[in-house]
Parts: C-alpha cells; sequence; structure tokens
C-alpha cells in the first residue's frame, strides 16, 4: 500500500491493483469521508434501510442528481420505501454502468415533479446488451494441420 495525500495506491508485487482518492480533515465540524458506493451496494441490497441512518450516506451518491432524488423519495415516501427505491436506483447504475445517463433521467423526472421508479427508468434506459447471433459457422481445423505445424511425419 503507498499513502499519498490525495489517494491510496495498492500493488500486488509491481502491479498496480487499486487506486482510491483520500480526502483529509474536516468539513464543518465533521469528518470528511470518500465512500464509493460500487463497494457497498451488494451489502446495502441486502439491507436497504441500513442507507437511511448511515454517516457514510451523502457522501454515497455519485452525483447531485442522487442526491437530490434522495431528498425527494424522503420527503414523499415512507422511510422504508424511499431506502428502497434509492438502494434501487444505485444497484441499476452500478449493474448497468450508466451513472449518468440515469441521473440525466432522474433529473427529468425530478423537473417533472414525478418520483423516479427503479422500473421505468431501467425501460428509459439504453439497451446495454445486445442479442448474439443464433448461427455462427465454426471451422474445426484438421488434426493434420496440427502435425504441419509441429513438423511431425506420420
Amino acid at each position: 500500500m503507498h499513502v499519498y495525500d490525495d489517494r491510496i495506491e495498492a500493488f500486488l508485487g509491481a502491479t498496480l491493483v487499486a487506486q482510491h482518492s483520500r480526502a483529509r480533515g474536516r468539513d464543518g465540524g465533521h469528518r470528511v469521508h470518500v465512500v464509493n458506493y460500487h463497494h457497498v451496494i451488494h451489502a446495502l441490497r441486502r439491507k436497504p434501510q441500513a442507507l437511511c441512518n448511515s454517516v457514510y450516506r451523502d457522501n454515497l451518491f455519485p452525483r447531485a442528481e442522487y442526491a437530490e432524488a434522495w431528498k425527494v423519495l424522503q420527503r414523499d415516501l415512507p422511510r422504508r420505501d424511499a431506502c428502497r427505491r434509492m438502494v434501487d436506483l444505485l444497484f441499476i447504475a452500478h449493474e448497468q454502468a450508466c451513472e449518468v445517463e440515469l441521473a440525466h433521467l432522474l433529473s427529468a423526472d425530478l423537473a417533472d415533479g414525478t418520483l423516479p421508479d427503479p422500473d421505468a427508468l431501467t425501460l428509459r434506459l439504453t439497451p446495454r446488451y445486445l442479442t448474439l447471433p443464433k448461427d455462427v459457422a465454426v471451422a474445426h481445423p484438421s488434426l493434420d494441420s496440427f502435425d504441419a505445424l509441429l513438423g511431425v511425419s506420420a
């Protein structure tokens, strides 16, 4: 591990395997935390209510649109439903690698005055996976060609 003022780097031998940003100091009397939602999203999926009282909650949101969505969800829904929806939104951003695109959709929904719905937003996202072709022709080489490569005569 190499600890720098602005980042932490992890090495396996001479190979850099992970690099994370680092924050130091205090912000308005509170300690500054750097938390990446990608690292905790699976735990939050198991216990979404943990989001509500987490000291790291505000640092989990990757963009301002997500924080704004949390404020609206918390205001308009019961606590249990608001936590579940917010965790579902973060999970969609993580699983489909669409953090920016989802942020734009969240912003549009909030501007229209509608609550973000994870199922509806998933349908509006650009499909990430294309179907594979059904008929793929694979030509198998003859075993004699391998003998020719090795210079072996029969």
